[in-house]
């Protein structure tokens, strides 16, 4: 069986993910690799047949999207022209994980198209939405990658067909330190913003894992790394707690590890609104923004008993 696995590049969670189930899905066939988006620091230990531009979204500087940046790497002729001449015919099974090349392919060549990932949950109206929905929101995660069938993955089972997360095997299989110090990955904020707002909290050590940084560097009670995953699972693994986005991959690794947990929102993106949402009911610290202001409901949850 001739098997495509069509993976969104953009950010790091979906590429982790697809190292974990790729093992699997090579026991039952031959398995080519299709990647589109540029902005992931980790690579695949596997072969890519097939690297694309698609569509990515930049992430900004202050907790947003940079949506002229986005708009500016799009090439919306280049991206017609791949979803006409990808030859998804060639395959007797497709997977995507919110890949929108393929799955457009698939749509106008009228082949089934399996979505398979986080993304692929907001397709049940069971899974968390926050207050206030956003309709275009809710259409753009149906439409950016169209599926016939889904199999998604949560933080909880919350339909029939979402599992829990994937975790990867060196956190499974990681023993579980505490060494006084805390992990940060909040790739939408600038290292020297980060950097301002943790150095008031001087309380504990914070290590801050940044796109920008090349070489680890000092700041009295911050420590900046290079995004790298070694280093970040190491950190993890062996921090207190976990400061860190409302993405997916890395909230459910510091929950599997029972690390105390804090999230922030990304300004502009919905998924982020929904997964803080459903974060929210298990407990898990949650803010909107971040910036100086913060500084106190920081300190409260370091010294807080909870998870």
């Amino acid at each position: 069986m001739k098997i495509l696995y069509a993976i969104q590049g953009t950010g790091n969670g979906h590429l982790s993910r697809a190292a974990e189930i790729l093992p699997h899905l090579q026991n039952h066939g031959e398995v080519d690799i299709f990647v589109s988006g540029c902005n992931s620091e980790l690579n695949l230990p596997y072969l890519v047949k097939y690297r694309n531009r698609g569509i990515s979204f930049c992430s900004g500087k202050r907790g947003g999207i940079n949506y002229w940046e986005s708009m500016i790497q799009f090439r919306p002729f280049h991206f017609m022209r791949d979803v006409f001449n990808f030859p998804v015919e060639k395959y007797d099974l497709i997977l995507n994980d919110f890949e929108p090349v393929t799955a457009w392919a698939c749509r106008l060549k009228h082949r089934q198209c399996i979505g398979m990932g986080h993304q692929a949950s907001f397709l049940s109206e069971k899974t968390p939405r926050p207050l206030k929905r956003n309709n275009f929101s809710e259409k753009l995660l149906v439409h950016f990658a169209p599926v016939c069938e889904y199999v998604g993955f949560h933080f909880c089972r919350y339909d029939h067909l979402i599992y829990t997360p994937v975790i990867k095997k060196s956190i499974r299989e990681s023993e579980v330190l505490k060494r006084d110090h805390f992990t940060v990955y909040l790739p939408a904020y600038a290292d020297n913003f980060l950097i301002k707002i943790l150095n008031r909290v001087d309380e504990v050590s914070w290590e801050i894992f940044s796109k920008s940084c090349y070489r680890r560097q000092q700041f009295k009670n911050v420590t900046l790394f290079p995004v790298t995953a070694e280093g970040f699972n190491k950190s993890m693994i062996s921090c207190d707690g976990v400061l860190c986005g409302a993405g997916f991959e890395t909230p459910a690794e510091a929950m599997f590890l029972k690390k105390k947990l804090m999230v922030i929102l990304m300004k502009g993106q919905y998924e982020q609104a929904c997964n803080g949402a459903a974060l929210n009911k298990m407990g898990v610290k949650t803010l909107r923004s971040f910036d100086t202001s913060c500084h106190h409901e920081v300190l409260e949850w370091i010294q807080s008993s909870s998870h």
